[in-house]
């Protein structure tokens, strides 16, 4: 039996399966938090400091991204998963033994970065290439797992690795768990054969008379690509810009320790992981870009409501988890845009390009967002700019169309 046909005869769903294991692992990037309060005890490192560390992971993480959709796209996931994985659990490992902000950089930000730059690539092509017909829910269930990373291991590491054995080996336990959690992703992992279609599925009208497999090239030949990374760019830094300013935003409402816990790490992990999966979903029967258009008009008016919300905590953990539910809507919703607008055959350096639109984002965003706070010294200003940026990020989205079919050479 070949592989294809062994693929073939191995549910698909295992591959989602693969896919949650493997960004479950990943999605603990967003988990570095509980770890920066014993740093900066132990080595009174500033803030801004501790934070360079989270900055340098998303950069790498989005520009290696392109290579590792590129290298996944020629040889097949496996071993771009493999090698994600492994460089996950090597920078956690090594971080155990810190004592430089110069090594945290390394370990965390560049190792790290790498690892899920390699591991988020492989996943998203996979589902794309095994669901046509469910493209969207499939997509969103294993990006889903990266936002629900964070809501499992925060609290796991911050409420009971951490008190009970310290940030060290709290380090070297959840290097241990993440290697094992993204070889099993690896192995599950692996792309149908070439043209697979489900049993008893037609593509639609639109997708049969649109453009398929665009190489990198043409898609940066089509303006629709313009059109949904700066809509992807925008949105993304609104939603950055206002979840860097929740923390403190929430302490200067006299929020406690504990519901500050509860919001950062559950509510907020949920509606990331919320937005991802279900958005997607919706995607499948309402429309990839009208669900977006949708959820990036949501965070306009979210965004202002959560600063109104104060100290409201109820009223303040539902708009958190508004807001990043359509954070997570744009991770998910995009991806698979881009196997929609411009094939499969070349998903991983395709989504690789666009995905630069949240390395952008993960930088000016947070940025931004500090300095409108110490220059105006309150949040109002973060929050109602992110709306702001939302407003340019619609616009942008509703200029985005499906490309149209591409002429053949022989004409």
């Amino acid at each position: 039996m070949t592989d294809s046909e062994a693929a073939v005869t191995t549910n698909r769903w295992w591959r989602v399966v693969g896919g949650l294991c493997m960004n479950m692992a990943l999605g603990t990037l967003y988990g570095w938090s509980v770890f920066v309060a014993s740093l900066e005890k132990e080595f009174h490192w500033t803030r801004s400091q501790t934070s360079t560390t989270f900055t340098i992971a998303v950069s790498v993480f989005a520009l290696s991204f392109i290579l590792a959709g590129r290298l996944q796209d020629k040889l097949g996931p496996f071993w771009v998963s493999i090698t994600g994985g492994v460089l996950v659990s090597l920078g956690f490992f090594l971080c155990a033994y810190t004592q430089s902000l110069g090594w945290l950089y390394v370990c965390f930000g560049v190792i790290g970065g790498l690892g899920n730059g390699f591991g988020y690539a492989t996943p998203i092509p996979v589902m794309a290439k095994w669901f046509p017909d469910k493209r969207g829910l499939a997509v969103g269930l294993a990006v889903g797992g990266y936002g629900a990373g964070s809501a499992i291991f925060g609290p796991l590491s911050s409420k009971v690795l951490i008190p009970t054995y310290g940030w060290r080996t709290t380090f070297m336990i959840l290097g241990a768990i993440f290697l094992l959690m993204t070889m099993i992703g690896a192995f599950l992992l692996k792309n149908p054969p070439a043209n697979y279609r489900p049993a008893d599925w037609t593509p639609p009208a639109a997708e049969l008379n649109s453009a398929q497999d665009f190489t990198p090239m043409e898609v940066l030949g089509t303006s629709s690509f313009y059109f949904l990374w700066l809509a992807y760019a925008l949105g993304a830094s609104a939603g950055l810009m206002v979840i860097s300013q929740l923390v403190p935003f929430a302490r200067s409402q006299g929020i406690s320790s504990e519901l500050l816990a509860t919001m950062t790490l559950v509510v907020a992990a949920f509606g990331n992981a919320g937005g991802r999966i279900l958005s997607g979903w919706f995607s499948d029967s309402m429309g990839r870009l009208n669900v977006l258009r949708l959820m990036i008009g949501v965070s306009i008016v979210a965004m202002p409501a959560l600063y109104q919300a104060g100290a409201d905590t109820s009223l303040l953990y539902v708009m958190v988890f508004i807001v990043y539910w359509c954070y997570g809507t744009q991770l998910s919703v995009n991806a698979s845009t881009t196997s929609d607008f411009w094939g499969t055959k070349n998903a991983g350096v395709n989504y690789g390009m666009l995905f630069t639109a949240w390395g952008v984002a993960g930088i000016i965003g947070p940025y931004i967002g500090a300095q409108l706070f110490d220059k105006f010294h309150n949040y109002q200003a973060a929050f109602y700019t992110g709306a702001a940026l939302s407003v340019v990020a619609l616009g942008s989205a509703f200029l985005a169309k499906r490309p149209p079919a591409k002429v053949p050479a022989s004409a």
